[in-house]
C-alpha cells in the first residue's frame, strides 16, 4: 500500500504539471487505473486510496475480477480499453460502464443491440488508429467521422469521444503527432455535429501520458507506472 501511495502521488503530480503546461486545470484529466493483469487485491488497495475508475483489456479477466471484488462502496466505474470481439459484447455491456474500443459498424450495432436488451446505455468511444500501425485495432482516421455518425444513431450508446493508442515507434514526437491527430479529429467531429464540444479524448499511457495531456487528453490510461510490474504485484498481493 505504501508503494502504491507513493506512485499515485507521483503520477498525480506529473498529471497536474502536464495539465498546467497545457493551460488546463488538473481536474480536467481523468486518471484511469489500468488493472489488466493485476489481481482484485490491487483494485481494493487502489479503491482505498480514492481511485474510482479502472480499465481492463479483456472481458473474461474483468468478469472474474469484478466477481471476486463483489459489492464495494463506493462502486468503481469500469472501462473496457482493449479490443472487443462481437461475441463478447453481451457480457461486456453488463460489466462495463464505458467502452473505449468501438472500431467498426458491426461492433457498434452489436454493442447497441446488447445494451438495449439489458436496458443500459453505454458510454462509447470510437477507437482510431492514428499511427497507421497495421498491428493495431481502430478505424482509420478517414473513416472515423462516418463511424461516429453510425454510433450516434444508436440510443443505447452515448458517444463519449475518441480513443487512440500511441505508436510503438517514433519516440515522443511520434506519440505527439498521433495524439495531435486525434485532437484534430475531435474538432472536425464537433464541427460536423457528431460529438459534443466537451467530448473526451482517451489517449496516453504510462510512457506517454504527459504528452497526451499536453495535446488535449481528458482520460489517461495508466497501469505499470502506477502498479509496477504484474508479476511483482501478484507476489505482493499473495504476501
Amino acid at each position: 500500500m505504501e508503494r502504491l501511495t507513493e506512485r499515485l502521488d507521483q503520477i498525480r503530480g506529473r498529471l497536474a504539471r502536464a495539465a498546467e503546461r497545457a493551460g488546463r486545470p488538473p481536474e480536467s484529466v481523468r486518471l484511469l487505473a489500468v488493472t489488466k493483469g493485476f489481481p482484485a487485491a490491487v483494485v481494493r488497495e487502489a479503491l482505498a486510496l480514492g481511485l474510482r475508475e479502472f480499465g481492463e483489456n479483456r472481458v473474461q479477466e474483468a468478469d472474474a475480477k469484478i466477481s471476486e471484488l463483489g459489492a464495494v462502496d463506493p462502486a468503481p466505474r469500469w472501462h473496457l480499453i482493449g479490443h472487443l470481439q462481437r461475441n463478447k459484447a453481451k457480457r461486456a455491456v453488463t460489466l462495463f460502464d464505458e467502452i473505449h474500443s468501438l472500431d467498426s459498424e458491426d461492433l457498434v450495432a452489436e454493442v447497441a443491440r446488447r445494451a438495449a436488451a439489458e436496458g443500459r446505455t453505454i458510454a462509447g468511444y470510437v477507437e482510431v488508429n492514428t499511427s497507421g500501425d497495421p498491428g493495431k485495432h481502430g478505424v482509420a482516421p478517414e473513416g472515423a467521422l462516418a463511424l461516429l455518425g453510425r454510433a450516434g444513431r444508436e440510443p443505447a450508446i452515448r458517444l463519449a469521444g475518441l480513443m487512440t493508442i500511441g505508436p510503438l515507434h517514433g519516440g515522443p514526437e511520434g506519440a505527439r503527432a498521433s495524439f495531435r491527430s486525434l485532437a484534430r479529429l475531435r474538432v472536425q467531429a464537433v464541427e460536423a455535429g457528431l460529438l459534443e464540444a466537451d467530448a473526451g479524448l482517451s489517449m496516453g499511457m504510462s510512457d506517454d501520458f504527459e504528452i497526451a495531456i499536453e495535446e488535449g487528453a481528458t482520460i489517461v490510461r495508466v497501469g505499470s507506472a502506477l502498479f509496477g510490474t504484474r508479476g511483482a504485484a501478484r507476489e505482493e498481493a499473495a504476501g
